[in-house]
């Protein structure tokens, strides 16, 4: 394929004169004279006038900038990958110039994609119900049980709602010569549909005049189809829907995450719901909650580990009865994936004539199944014009990877391998034909290059029943030229798809219309896991804030000047012992480690778990655990890395901004619900132990001024001492404002005042009106505060307060954080 490359350095200072229209017709011109006759720019030049025009205007006449804000507004909005066995997320590669194609040519692709998923949905309704297709000798019953996705155990079970599927995805690649084909079917758990939204998001807020310039078609619409399709298979007319998601740590996980917030679901782990007599319940704050509709993305083995795998971690005991009790609603059910496989691909031209009457209105890629004779030797005598794959996905041993690979590009060795286990074990390989894609224009480092690229198209079924294809989709730009271009991978870029039209497209409302619209103020459920997460990312960040505050400290920031020029000794060997302890405990246990020492590996050690790096890290990793429940602003702030430019001094100021910007966005951003309790609870435990710990050390009988000094400074109440006691330092008076005080923000008696403030507008689980045992703990403890004075705060008072906040955040715990281990049968547990 021929590589063209377009300079952008000529083309922005040119952009920037009076011509600007006319150089970017030169580009265009220039650009496709330069690539394959097949680009997709040769047949819809107007359009790509446009695109380029508002990524020029962008990026202020260069597309390099353009790039940079698109790529700026897809981390801000959170988009993100992970490869294979990957811990760290990757940036979300997205090229500021989407891929445009017209409505009437969208039409007969979304026409295609709609007719192939109700011929997917009537074959996968055969195979696990009747199973005519195979008694009457239409597929070969190895084509359905050689496939490890087939799932025995779904053969029977009616899904709610009568659709096994309701999501489904077609990739598709478009030859040189215009005309699309299907490179393969995701039947089901597609991923992808989140990718598309959030780069229409980053392309759309980037590129702001592309809408109206093109007329084009939104994408809310299909969201909107899409959840009443589910709901509507729900037995209840306002049903609690979740998408059940592997985890934090899946590839996809900021996907479903941004899905989720979208679309209005709660963010489901498996270990989030159970199955009680049949019906599915969320674990929440509130006890168990009703779910009536999931949206699945595990992989469909592991859905259930009763009834299917019984290894699964992630699963749902007992979610198949209850799919098959007619509780809940699933998309999709397990075992749409036996469709996936590519050996399938090959059955499918004849089932459409079969069962419908109609070819496929959008072609397979010309697929042959090894697992009949003649097929397979026709496969053999024509190796070098094909791709061979695995025929269900496992790679086999003739295959060094588990994509098609081309038989043209083999060494000798490879190709003898190929052949002797293509003709020990057929069933396990497919010969497709080789597609050529064409290509698509892609903004990179030396300038507007041609490459090849792939579509995923997405459909599902709407509130009637009807398939519903999105005006849009997920484009994947690569580097391969042929059909193994499908997967996301290291070096691969995405673009926006943008299905523009001849006429404006009109505002579209989301507003209900209905004029029984029901008001409702109570914020939604919040699932126990999430709640836990708050809960202690309030902790994380607030014990980073103390342990920065004591670096800070250590390195004499703060320190006023007439102090003197260093602090008494004692007062550091009390700063380097608490140093020591609770930032740098590993480095401590060396022996002989100055202050200097401990407050560097207190900053940024990554191997001290309670470093205000390993801090961050920590909090970075429970947030991303509920990414839906926090904003954009907030969740860039926690996601950005570490400074690791300037001195010790420089850095401590950065991260004193972050944390109060993390703060004062918790603070005023956050709506008053259940889940901004839990963080702030988080947050006023970890804050009262601090300060019983700082007022211990720092505030004992024995305190010099210097002492004292520290602990309004580690408070933050200087200048408010200043003002109330101008006449100089006081162990009882610091001690009472830090420790006592209910107007300081920071004392350990305002803590616990607003610790039960939340306990009181939380949920109780009893109904007789008596207090549960978090909530007597904590009225016990304030009530002994209030009646504490300055001369009371000993050692073992001190301690005694510590131990029972440490005591209360594990009552807080065994209350709200119900995990899977919670018996279903407990006492006073609601279920609603």
């Amino acid at each position: 394929m021929m590589r063209c490359s377009v300079q952008l350095g000529a083309m922005a200072s040119h952009f920037s004169e009076s011509g600007g229209e006319t150089h970017i017709a030169a580009l265009i011109e220039a650009y496709v004279g330069a690539s394959d006759q097949g680009d997709v720019i040769c047949g819809e030049v107007s359009a790509w006038h446009a695109a380029f025009a508002e990524a020029l205007a962008a990026g202020g006449g260069d597309l390099k900038v353009a790039r940079d804000r698109v790529q700026r507004r897809a981390a801000e909005i959170g988009s993100g990958f992970r490869l294979a066995g990957e811990v760290e997320e990757r940036r979300w590669p997205v090229s500021p110039l989407p891929l445009v194609i017209h409505e009437a040519e969208w039409q007969d692709i979304a026409m295609g994609v709609a007719q192939r998923a109700a011929l997917i949905e009537t074959v996968i309704a055969d195979l696990y119900g009747t199973q005519r297709l195979v008694s009457g000798g239409v597929i070969p019953a190895a084509l359905v049980t050689g496939s490890p996705a087939f799932l025995r155990p779904m053969v029977g079970i009616a899904p709610p709602g009568g659709r096994h599927m309701r999501v489904y995805a077609a990739d598709l690649g478009r030859g040189p010569d215009g005309e699309w084909r299907v490179l393969a079917d995701h039947a089901q758990a597609p991923v992808g549909m989140g990718y598309a939204l959030e780069n229409r998001l980053a392309v759309s807020r980037t590129l702001t005049g592309l809408q109206t310039r093109l007329n084009v078609e939104r994408l809310a619409p299909f969201f909107a189809a899409m959840r009443s399709g589910l709901a509507a298979a729900c037995d209840r007319k306002e049903p609690r829907m979740a998408l059940l998601t592997p985890g934090r740590f899946n590839q996809s996980y900021a996907e479903q995450a941004h899905l989720a917030r979208y679309m209005g679901l709660v963010l489901v782990e498996g270990a989030d719901l159970a199955v009680h007599e049949d019906q599915l319940y969320l674990r929440t704050i509130e006890g168990m909650k009703r779910v009536d509709g999931v949206w699945s993305r595990l992989a469909a083995h592991l859905v259930d580990p009763l009834t299917l795998d019984s290894g699964s971690q992630i699963g749902v005991p007992g979610l198949v009865d209850a799919v098959a009790a007619r509780n809940v609603a699933l998309a999709n059910m397990p075992g749409c994936g036996v469709i996936e496989s590519a050996a399938f691909a090959a059955f499918l031209p004849r089932l459409s004539v079969l069962l419908t009457g109609e070819a496929l209105k959008l072609p397979n890629i010309a697929t042959w199944w090894c697992g009949q004779g003649e097929e397979a030797n026709y496969v053999r005598d024509n190796l070098d014009q094909m791709v061979i794959a695995p025929a269900f996905g496992a790679q086999p041993l003739g295959l060094s990877s588990g994509d098609g690979q081309l038989v043209s590009q083999m060494d000798n060795a490879a190709r003898e391998q190929l052949l002797a286990d293509l003709r020990r074990r057929p069933i396990d390989y497919v010969g497709q034909e080789v597609v050529k894609l064409s290509t698509m224009p892609l903004v990179a480092d030396e300038g507007v290059v041609a490459r090849p690229f792939t579509v995923r198209v997405f459909a599902a079924l709407d509130a009637e029943g009807q398939w519903r294809v999105m005006p849009g989709g997920f484009v994947r730009v690569g580097d391969l030229a042929d059909v193994r271009a499908a997967n996301m991978g290291a070096g691969s870029h995405s673009a926006d798809l943008v299905v523009y039209g001849d006429n404006p497209v009109m505002p579209v409302s989301l507003m209900s219309t209905a004029d029984d619209d029901s008001i409702r103020r109570i914020p939604g459920t919040l699932p126990s896991r999430v709640a836990d997460n708050l809960f202690w990312l309030g902790r994380y960040l607030e014990r980073g804030e103390a342990t920065l505050a004591l670096v800070r400290a250590a390195q004499g920031g703060g320190l006023e000047a007439d102090q003197g020029a260093a602090l008494a000794p004692e007062t550091i060997a009390r700063l380097h012992h608490q140093l020591a302890t609770y930032a740098a405990p590993r480095l401590a246990e060396m022996g002989g480690v100055s202050i200097d020492d401990l407050a560097r590996a207190g900053l940024e050690s990554e191997v001290e778990f309670a470093s205000v790096a390993s801090l961050l890290s920590s909090a970075r990793a429970i947030g991303g655990g509920s990414r839906e429940r926090l904003s954009e602003d907030f969740w860039t702030l926690l996601d950005a890395p570490f400074p690791d430019v300037g001195g010790i001094p420089q850095r401590v100021g950065r991260l004193q901004e972050r944390f109060a910007a993390l703060a004062g966005m918790a603070s005023e951003h956050m709506g008053r619900t259940a889940g901004w309790r839990f963080h702030d609870l988080g947050r006023r435990i970890e804050r009262a132990v601090t300060f019983s710990r700082l007022v211990r050390s720092f505030g004992g009988d024995d305190a010099l001024p210097d002492d004292l000094a520290i602990l309004l400074l580690l408070s933050n109440m200087r200048i408010s001492y200043r003002q109330r006691y101008p006449t100089g330092l006081s162990l009882a008076r610091v001690r009472d404002l830090v420790a006592l005080d209910p107007y300081n923000p920071r004392s350990i008696g305002y803590q616990v005042t607003a610790i039960n403030d939340h306990f009181s507008a939380l949920p109780r689980l009893r109904d007789d009106g008596m207090a549960e045992a978090h909530q007597s703990a904590a009225l016990a403890l304030q009530a002994r505060v209030a009646m504490l004075s300055a001369g009371d705060l000993t050692a073992a008072v001190l301690l005694r307060l510590e131990d029972d906040l440490l005591a209360l955040s594990d009552a807080i715990g065994e209350r709200f954080f119900l995990r899977g281990g919670t018996k279903l049968r407990a006492s006073r547990m609601i279920y609603a």
